[in-house]
């Protein structure tokens, strides 16, 4: 019998976890693929204000 209780309750929390999981995977892909986008679309704005001749924005980060 309490064998059954813990395979039981094991088979309740599976898909719990395995969707928390897919959740989790998922919204980091998306924070990193912003966070790499707006590095790349700084880094190309800068090079074409340097091709332009035009100052730095003043609130573009220093690295």
């Amino acid at each position: 019998m309490p064998e059954e209780f813990w395979a039981n309750a094991l088979y309740s929390v599976t898909p719990t976890v395995l969707v928390g999981g897919l959740f989790w995977f998922t919204l980091r892909a998306i924070l990193r693929a912003d966070r790499t986008e707006r590095k790349v679309y700084s880094r190309i704005e800068a090079e074409e204000r340097a091709k332009a001749g035009l100052p730095p924005r003043a609130d573009a980060d220093p690295a």
